[in-house]
């Protein structure tokens, strides 16, 4: 009873992201099923009358259906950015082969008979298709679409990784936060909004009862109006901002680039008039850096040590703090144009941590003592740690340890996999809240393998130019946040729910950059 209470206390106080995340996740949806029937409906006809084509063209969509939906999302960031865009392509190709192929089989397991007798009745081709062809076919097409529907649905809760929104975003902050209540606040809306639709679709398929289409063309049209009203509201401009020019500025996941990028948007906006727009959880370094070059966002935060391995590819010439900054400054700006601006004080640093009790029993304090008991222990790495130059492979090459089990998983998910005893070792960030939550202790890194992590606003040239005033602006963070005080936010918003713009004005207050609202 519990449990039950805590979810709708939170499904009550978050009831603004949730809805706004359940509006997102209805347009995408929607917009995406009428895409693809309006792809494949009219092919499968087209199909039907010329066989020889059928099967290439079903089995390209079925080879579409068989790319995993991450990989598909990532591959389509270069081509049509991040946003809606790419989740609404990749979730259109998706239902393409259920729509095509019950369409085709629909219309040619019609009985040749009646199609003879509508032509010595005199009805033209147009008139079969409509009068007899699609109403004896429509049950098998919608099952086609009721199966393309759920798909859809289900799927984009992946969406949320490229920047698309929608009940994703409720899901991916639960595995972020190991928070099971917002995992099921995204989780139960996406599975009940597959069911309602499945019933309007099951009605409307009743509705037709083979005789005619009009009740699906209803429903059409009502899903039309429905996904073009937000787009009509803007045209007369509901949504008007004043004329106000707009930044874009993303982070990754999790608790801290997002308090970190409200930092940045609430000193822009107090100090100008620009709108700055935040992406928050824009996924893993490849994605929000990919962004950033195709100009899908204006900047994000980044870290020095991830600009040096990842963005450079190069070793670090240096573990000092302003010998890494100066080299990531310099090398991403003579690569890519790219203005890394002051870093703050904190780092949040890679570490390989333990749970406290197994750091004891071992009597372990460094990452080269773990040495004596690599066969003996396991481990849960993140998909980044696991394969960046600067992580585990550094590790194995520098400390020669090899741990008897390695795998991979969200970084939402390995520290939970560390206290529940499923693995013995995990890769962590310095100023994760769970390092306090838990009480993980963070192994000495004796030989200094990991770079400097000093956080930093990280932006196009071409923006700085067009805006130069927010450098200055941005650059008073410079030197400012503590580690101590980086956990104490991340606790705040990974623990105790608090509202990360929020967290972020607060310490802005505190510190003088901001007025205190409240006095």
């Amino acid at each position: 009873m519990e449990s039950i209470n805590t979810f709708f206390d939170l499904a009550t106080t978050r009831s603004d992201l949730l809805l706004n995340a359940l509006w997102e996740h209805v347009e995408m949806s929607l917009i995406s099923l009428l895409i693809a029937v309006f792809i494949a409906v009219p092919l499968g006809i087209i199909l039907s009358h010329y066989k020889k084509g059928a099967e290439p063209v079903i089995g390209t969509t079925a080879v579409l259906q068989t790319i995993p939906s991450l990989a598909l999302l990532g591959f389509l960031i270069p081509f049509v950015g991040i946003g809606t865009t790419p989740a609404i392509v990749a979730l259109s190709a998706y239902a393409l082969m259920p729509i095509l192929r019950n369409t085709y089989t629909g219309i040619n397991g019609i009985d040749r008979a009646l199609l003879e007798a509508a032509r010595g009745m005199g009805m033209n081709a147009t008139q079969r298709l409509l009068k007899i062809e699609l109403p004896l076919a429509m049950p098998t097409i919608m099952a086609g679409i009721r199966t393309g529907m759920v798909l859809v649905v289900g799927t984009a809760t992946l969406a949320a990784l490229v920047g698309a929104g929608g009940l994703g975003d409720l899901i991916m902050t639960g595995l972020q936060r190991s928070n099971n209540y917002y995992i099921l606040l995204g989780a139960i809306p996406a599975a009940l909004l597959a069911l309602f639709f499945d019933g309007i679709l099951r009605i409307t398929e009743k509705k037709s009862s083979g005789s005619t289409i009009m009740p699906i063309f209803v429903v059409v049209i009502a899903a039309i109006l429905i996904v073009a009203t937000p787009a009509t509201l803007r045209a007369l401009d509901v949504f008007d901002n004043g004329g106000r020019q707009q930044i874009v500025i993303a982070g990754k996941l999790g608790a801290e680039p997002e308090i970190i990028i409200n930092m940045y948007k609430l000193l822009i906006e107090e100090n100008t008039d620009y709108e700055v727009v935040l992406e928050p959880g824009l996924g893993s370094t490849d994605i929000v850096f990919q962004a950033l070059m195709n100009e899908d966002i204006d900047g994000y935060f980044e870290f020095t040590g991830t600009a040096i391995s990842e963005l450079l590819g190069v070793t670090p010439t240096s573990n000092e703090e302003e010998d890494a900054y100066i080299q990531a400054r310099d090398g991403v700006y003579e690569e890519y144009n790219l203005v890394f601006l002051e870093p703050m004080d904190y780092q949040n640093t890679y570490a390989i941590a333990l749970t406290e009790e197994l750091a004891d029993e071992l009597g372990v304090s460094t990452i080269g003592g773990l040495v004596a008991y690599q066969d003996q222990l396991s481990a849960a790495f993140t998909f980044e740690f696991a394969d960046r130059n600067d992580g585990y492979p550094a590790i194995q090459e520098v400390y020669g340890l090899e741990l008897s089990n390695v795998q991979t998983m969200d970084a939402g998910l390995r520290a939970n996999a560390l206290v529940s005893g499923d693995v013995e070792v995990i890769d962590a960030y310095s100023t994760d809240s769970y390092m306090r939550r838990y009480g993980l202790v963070a192994m000495e890194d004796d030989e200094s393998v990991f770079p400097p992590f000093n956080g930093a606003p990280l932006f196009r040239e071409d923006v700085l130019v067009e805006y130069p005033e927010i450098e200055d602006i941005l650059n008073q963070l410079g030197g400012r946040i503590t580690e101590d005080e980086m956990i104490d936010m991340n606790y705040l918003v990974d623990e105790e729910d608090e509202d990360a713009a929020t967290v972020a004005r607060n310490y802005l207050e505190s510190q003088g950059l901001l007025e205190n609202v409240g006095e």
